[in-house]
Formats: C-alpha cells, structure tokens, sequence
C-alpha cells in the first residue's frame, strides 16, 4: 500500500510541471490599452461577433471587413474578449488591460485626489477616481470649453 502511495505521489509531481504548463498555454492573449486612446488589433479570419465582458472597462468595435477591430480604454481594471464565428463557436479569446496614462500627475490631500496632464505644463484633467468636487469642476469647464469650440457661445 505504502509503495502504491509513494508511486501514485511520484507520477502526481512529476506530471504537475506539464500540467501547469499546459494551463499557461491556455491562456489567452493580453492587450494592454491605456484609458481614454484606442488601439488597433487584428483579428483571425471568420469573425463575425465580439463580445467584451465588461464594457465599462473597454469598448471594442470590429472594423468593416472584420480583419481589425478598435479597442478603447473606458476605465481601470481588466476585461476579456471573446471572438465568435457565424455559428457561434469561439474563434479566439483575450484579456484586455486597461492602464492610466503615464502623463498625468495625481495629486493627493488626505482622501481628496485632483488629476493633471503635464506635458510639459500642468493643467487640470479628469481621471477616475479623481475626487468629486475636482472632477465636476474640471469636466464642467471642458464641456464649456468644447460647447465655445462648436459655436455654441453665440
């Protein structure tokens, strides 16, 4: 009995290495996008359905032809893409990070949190997790500021 454990234990770690390499094989492909920019991808042929499983965290959008789609950062954190076929099978499978922007400085008092885009001057910006009160006041001027740019300061 003792033996049958002792062999049945030895095959467990010799086969684990090749197990866990099989599952990293297995996973899928990671597209890193930063928040608020888009990014081109190709796609395999025969895709006729993209599913995102978070849109809140990226958009993505299959160009005409379905050779490439465009995926956008929309906020922090990870979501994954799933590609179908015109009968439903999965064609192809990926994980899509999205990341700040490396240009913005993130200023912190206590709890409060502004966000600016320098480059090389500062100036006020909106990310997530900015605090409320500074996010409202900088996203109301930038929508002022574009309504002005379209006309509709007249």
């Amino acid at each position: 009995m003792l033996r049958h454990v002792t062999l049945s234990l030895a095959l467990a770690v010799g086969l684990a290495p090749a197990a866990l390499a099989a599952a990293d094989s297995a996973k899928p492909e990671l597209v890193k996008v930063t928040l608020d920019q888009a990014k081109v991808a190709q796609l395999p042929a025969g895709v006729r359905t993209l599913i995102v499983g978070n849109p809140a965290i990226a958009d993505v959008t299959m160009l005409k032809g379905g050779e490439a789609m465009v995926i956008t950062g929309k906020g922090y954190g990870e979501t994954n893409l799933i590609a179908l076929d015109a009968s439903g099978n999965i064609i192809e499978e990926k994980d899509i990070d999205v990341e700040p922007t490396r240009s913005v400085l993130v200023v912190q008092r206590g709890a409060a949190r502004e966000s600016y885009w320098c480059n090389p001057l500062c100036m006020p910006t909106v990310q997530l997790g900015d605090e409320n009160k500074a996010f409202t006041e900088a996203s109301g001027q930038i929508s002022a500021r574009n309504g002005l740019a379209q006309g509709g300061g007249k």
